[in-house]
């Protein structure tokens, strides 16, 4: 095979130390300090013959395990050994304080810090790209943002609506969105139902703020600025658009599913600025990597998809990062692989015209 510089465009470092005291419920803080006691009930479980309910608590001991780290550093040391030496990482960090869901141990600048740290690091220069994050409904996100890329040379925004804010919030629209386009940097932003949202939203809420059309506005504001809805509308929809169809001619079911509403959006040639990621979705591989072939067979798809895995959720599942990366590289071919692995991340990144 020949070389190509893999970017995994969208990967998580951050820790237990990251997340509320009390996410997600109160009652839950027990199994978070005594991980090993959500193994033994998924043994209580699997004896009784519940399989799904022990395959899904043997899944969040898996996802403990990652998170009680105590470096960031620490979790990126177990995701490189499966790529490529040379390959590069986009790491995108989550502010959670403004969920109301008590106090956040290490806040949103510290943990900007250390990945400007790690920045620095001889193991992990011009290795890790990290991205700044924000909650434009907390004092000084704007702020925050303009100290990483200024200071730090971060590289582009995270975004996570699903928190409880929309994408057009006016601290975006007027301080951030403008100083991403001035200095000619690209946002990544959580378009996939289900994730983590704020105290009292309930999920038709959530996923307002989530869904792809959220963005039109700022698309319609800013036709430079370079928009990835991640997860490319998210397991839930790619499942029924397999399994149970979609009525393209009804314009309510197109919008109504999050991955093909993103390839309308992507092919109507009125969102230039419009990407989107294969993270975690990709990794229920045998069900959907035939439709992704198909639909990179389009150009204007073909030319707005990024690769990404989501690490560390995806340590919730069972295949690994490697099976994942080599199975979709052989089920793409050499140069579908490359399009989206090396050179549209690239061009996302701004570092091509």
């Amino acid at each position: 095979m020949a070389h190509i510089r893999i970017t995994n465009c969208h990967v998580h470092t951050f820790t237990d130390q990251h997340v509320p005291v009390l996410y997600p419920h109160p009652l839950l803080w027990i199994f978070k300090k005594v991980p090993v006691l959500v193994r033994f009930l998924a043994f209580l479980f699997r004896f009784v013959g519940h399989e799904a309910i022990a395959d899904n608590l043997d899944r969040l001991f898996r996802f403990s395990q990652e998170s009680g780290v105590k470096r960031q550093s620490d979790l990126l040391d177990r995701l490189v050994p499966h790529y490529p030496p040379d390959t590069r990482f986009v790491v995108l960090p989550m502010e959670m304080a403004g969920i109301d869901h008590g106090r956040v141990p290490v806040g949103l600048r510290d943990q900007h810090d250390e990945l400007a740290e790690m920045v620095k690091s001889e193991r992990y220069r011009d290795r890790v790209l990290p991205f700044a994050t924000c909650d434009p409904r907390l004092p000084g996100a704007a702020n925050e943002v303009r100290r990483c890329i200024e200071e730090h040379g971060f590289r582009g925004l995270k975004l996570y609506p699903r928190l409880g804010f929309d994408p057009y919030h006016r601290v975006l629209m007027d301080e951030v969105y403008p100083m991403l386009v001035e200095k000619n940097l690209p946002v990544m932003s959580h378009c996939s139902r289900g994730g983590v949202t704020g105290k009292g939203i309930v999920d038709d809420v959530a996923d307002m703020y989530t869904r792809p059309q959220a963005f039109i506005p700022v698309m319609k504001a800013f036709p430079d600025l370079r928009v990835c809805l991640a997860h490319f509308g998210g397991q839930r929809d790619w499942r029924a658009y397999v399994e149970d169809g979609v009525d393209t001619t009804d314009p309510d079911a197109v919008e109504g599913n999050w991955q093909v509403a993103i390839r309308r959006m992507i092919t109507c040639g009125d969102y230039p600025g419009l990407w989107t990621d294969i993270s975690y979705t990709l990794f229920h591989f045998t069900d959907f990597v035939p439709f992704l072939r198909l639909f990179l067979e389009d150009e204007n798809v073909a030319s707005r998809v990024l690769f990404g895995s989501d690490y560390y959720m995806t340590r919730q599942e069972v295949l690994s990062e490697r099976a994942v990366c080599f199975r979709l590289r052989v089920a793409l071919g050499e140069d579908l692989f490359r399009r989206i692995a090396e050179t549209n991340p690239s061009i996302w990144l701004g570092e091509e015209v």
